[in-house]
C-alpha cells in the first residue's frame, strides 16, 4: 500500500497507515435503533488508509478499489453539502470531526478495502472509522466518541438512520470473541465463542433497491408501535409478556415488526447463554428462529437469502444459518462444524449457481480486533 501511496502522491515520508474492521452481526438485527442487544463481532476483513500530510490545503481522497477520487478544501469541510457518492462517508467524518473542535490538516488519502461492499458486513464502517483515525492522526478521542463521531457522521452527512451497532464494533472489536452491546446504555462485554464451529458468511450477490426505502420504513413502523404500546421509550422496554398483553392495541404492520424485534432481543441473551455452556445445537436453533422471524414478521429477507439459509440447513454439519445486516440481499451467516466446512462451501456455491446463475462469495469469518493504526 506504501508504494502504491507513492506511486498516486509522490513521496511520503510521514507516511501513516490506519486500518477500521467491517463486522457480522451474529444475532440480535434490526434491535439497535431500538436500543436493544446485538452481538457482532469484528471481521479481519477491513478498510486501510494510508495517509501523509499535503501542503495545498486540501483533502485528497482516492480508492484504490473503485479507482476513483475525491478532494475538498479543508477550509470548506464544516460546510460542506453531501454528494450521494462514496466520498459521503470520507467528507461527513472529516465535517464531525471539525464539529468537535480539531483542525483536519491537509492531507493526501488512499483508501484500500477488503469489506466486500453491499455484503451486510458493514464496510461504511470500516471507511468511517479508519477515516476517522486517520484525520485525528493520534490525537486523543475516547473509543465511544470516536463510535458516536462515525455514528453522526452516517446519520447526519451520508443520511442513513442507523443504529450504533457497526460503528461500536468497528472499534470496541476483540480477538477470539464477540461482543454484546447494550445500545441504550453503550455498554458491552465479551462474549467468547466455543470450539467445534466455524462461522462462515455467504454472499448473494444481489443488494435489492427496496433496502434503503424499507430501512426507514421499518424504524417508523418501529415508532408507531412504541407509541400504540404507551408507557415506553422503545421497543428495548417491552418484554414478551408486555407485547402480547398490548399487541391489539398495535396496527397490523407494526404489530408484526414489533414482535420481532422484542423477540430478537430475547434471542441475544438466549445465545449468549447457549454460547456460554457451548450449547452449539440451542445456537443454531437461535439462528434459524431469527431469520424466521426477519423473513416473515420483519419482512426484510429475499428470495436470495431465504434460498441460502434453506440450502445450508440442508447440509450436514450445519448448525443453523441466518441472514445478517440490513436485509434484502447481502449475506448469511451460518454455524458450521470445522469438519463440514468444506462440503458446505461446495454445495452452498453448487446449489446456489444452478438456481440463480450467480456464484456466491463465501467469506471464513474470525473475530478481529478494532480500528487502530497499523505499525
Amino acid at each position: 500500500m506504501r508504494e502504491t501511496f507513492s506511486r498516486v502522491y509522490g513521496p511520503a515520508p510521514g507516511l501513516r497507515v490506519f486500518r477500521g474492521p467491517g463486522r457480522v452481526n451474529l444475532i440480535g438485527e434490526h434491535t439497535d435503533y431500538n436500543l436493544g442487544f446485538v452481538l457482532p463481532m469484528a471481521l479481519d476483513m477491513a478498510c486501510f488508509i494510508a495517509t501523509a500530510p499535503n501542503a495545498d490545503g486540501k483533502l485528497r481522497v482516492r480508492s484504490e478499489d473503485l479507482d476513483q477520487s475525491r478532494e475538498w478544501a479543508v477550509a470548506d469541510l464544516a460546510a460542506l453539502q453531501p454528494a450521494h457518492d462514496w466520498g459521503d462517508y470520507v467528507a461527513g467524518v472529516a465535517q464531525q470531526v471539525v464539529r468537535l473542535g480539531f483542525d483536519v490538516a491537509p492531507a493526501n488519502l488512499l483508501i484500500r478495502s477488503t469489506v466486500p461492499v453491499g455484503s451486510g458486513l458493514s464496510s461504511s464502517a470500516a471507511l468511517e472509522t479508519s477515516t476517522a483515525l486517520a484525520l485525528l492522526a493520534g490525537r486523543p478521542l475516547e473509543k465511544i466518541e470516536l463510535v458516536k463521531l462515525c455514528r453522526r457522521a452516517e446519520n447526519e452527512f451520508v443520511g442513513m438512520p442507523c443504529g450504533i451497532m457497526d460503528q461500536y464494533i468497528s472499534v470496541f472489536g476483540r480477538e477470539r470473541a464477540a461482543v454484546k452491546i447494550d445500545c441504550r446504555s453503550l455498554g458491552h462485554e465479551m462474549v467468547h465463542l466455543p470450539e467445534g464451529v466455524e462461522i462462515l458468511a455467504v454472499n448473494t450477490m444481489v443488494k435489492h433497491e427496496l433496502g434503503q426505502s424499507a430501512y426507514r420504513n421499518r424504524v417508523r413502523e418501529c415508532a408507531e408501535a412504541v407509541a400504540a404500546i404507551g408507557s415506553v421509550a422503545s421497543l428495548r422496554d417491552v418484554d414478551v409478556a408486555m407485547f402480547e398483553a398490548a399487541a391489539e392495541r398495535i396496527e397490523p404492520v407494526a404489530r408484526k415488526r414489533a414482535r420481532h424485534v422484542v423477540t430478537e432481543d430475547a434471542r441475544v441473551e438466549d445465545f449468549m447463554a447457549a454460547s456460554n455452556r457451548g450449547d452449539l445445537k440451542a445456537m443454531g436453533e437461535l439462528f434459524v428462529a431469527s431469520h424466521r422471524s426477519l423473513q416473515h414478521d420483519y419482512e426484510v429477507s429475499c428470495e436470495e437469502l431465504d434460498f441460502l439459509v434453506d440450502t445450508a440447513l440442508s447440509v450436514p454439519g450445519v448448525f443453523g444459518a441466518r441472514m445478517t445486516g440490513g436485509g434484502f440481499g447481502g449475506c448469511t451467516v451460518n454455524l458450521v462444524a470445522p469438519e463440514a466446512v468444506a462440503a458446505f462451501e461446495g454445495a452452498i456455491r453448487d446449489s446456489y449457481q444452478a438456481r440463480f446463475g450467480i456464484t456466491p462469495q463465501v467469506y471464513r469469518c474470525k473475530p478481529s480486533a478494532g480500528a487502530c493504526e497499523v505499525k
